[in-house]
């Protein structure tokens, strides 16, 4: 599956979305506040710091507290738009900023594999007050390990997620974080993550007010799940996704064998490559959990496992 449409919707708003060829509804430069505003170019269009630059002169930024960032021009190209630096310096003039969601970019603009959003730790330090915040990219995604009290949502989309993004993730403190999900990917785009490099975030001991924990699209998914079911950050958990991947019944004994899930509200496996007999024991092991196992796959060929989103 890849990514067909731009958000429509972002953190409970109707987008409003500035471009080159876009007009935003009259009501939104009155009351920014009333949207989630998308900004993006096209390709072969006006370069996105241009865009950018006539979005933050035309529209009074300090009272949106929802931005997304679109396309940006293409990294095979002659555009080197370095979007965390841009946002990092933009920072003072979005003071009621909240939800920040930077790639919103779909196939026909670019595979999620191409998507570079460069380092994204300037983004997180310029924005304290910032509380939710998600990236999707794949292997020129950057983030070092950051103190940040604000973030309540972290999320990362990627079809290959560097390891070093994980690590990063397990090695900062982010108290207040209640979700948590990132997309590891496959290999072939550059997603190395290991269980190892999961360790940290794994234990919990910086993320103290998780509810949420999403580790998907993981061609390595059983082995993640093994992680998983002896994890001490799932006791603190209310909803666990380990779906979108190469999840086999392999990986399923795993959860069933290892620490009791029966505290969560929610699992989801969805995409997966779990024989009919294994998907009837994991609802008879979890009743009382709403556990998704929709998208039940077989290898193509017999052979070749895939994940949900990856170039």
């Amino acid at each position: 599956m890849t990514i067909h449409e731009h958000l429509s919707e972002y953190a409970g708003l109707r987008v409003a979305t500035f471009g080159p060829e876009d007009k935003p509804p009259a009501d939104a430069f009155t009351s920014p506040s009333s949207y989630a505003w998308a900004v993006r170019t096209e390709f072969d269009e006006e370069p996105f710091e241009e865009v950018w630059a006539r979005f933050r002169e035309q529209v009074d930024t300090s009272a949106i507290t929802a931005l997304i960032i679109g396309f940006w021009g293409a990294p095979y190209g002659d555009s080197d738009t370095d979007v965390g630096a841009l946002l990092a310096e933009a920072a003072p003039s979005f003071p009621a900023l909240r939800s920040l969601f930077i790639g919103d970019i779909i196939m026909e603009e670019s595979e999620i594999s191409w998507i570079q959003p460069g380092d994204v730790t300037p983004v997180l330090k310029a924005f304290p007050g910032l509380e939710r915040f998600e990236v999707r990219g794949s292997e020129e995604v950057v983030l070092e390990p950051v103190e940040h009290h604000g973030l309540r949502t972290l999320r990362f989309e990627s079809g290959g997620l560097p390891a070093g993004v994980a690590r990063s993730v397990g090695a900062s403190d982010l108290p207040n974080l209640e979700h948590l999900d990132l997309w590891l990917g496959t290999g072939d785009y550059g997603g190395d993550t290991s269980p190892d490099d999961l360790a940290a975030l794994l234990s919990g001991e910086r993320l103290p007010a998780l509810r949420h924990l999403g580790l998907q699209d993981s061609e390595i998914e059983d082995q993640v799940a093994a992680a998983v079911a002896g994890a001490a950050v799932v006791a603190q958990l209310e909803t666990l996704a380990l779906g979108m991947g190469v999840l086999t019944d392999v990986g399923a004994e795993s959860l069933l064998s290892g620490q009791p899930l029966t505290h969560l509200k929610r699992l989801d496996l969805s995409h997966h490559f779990l024989s009919d007999a294994m998907m009837e024991r994991v609802r008879t092991s979890l009743d009382g959990v709403e556990v998704d196992l929709d998208d039940q796959n077989t290898p193509s060929n017999g052979e070749w496992f895939f994940v949900e989103i990856s170039e």
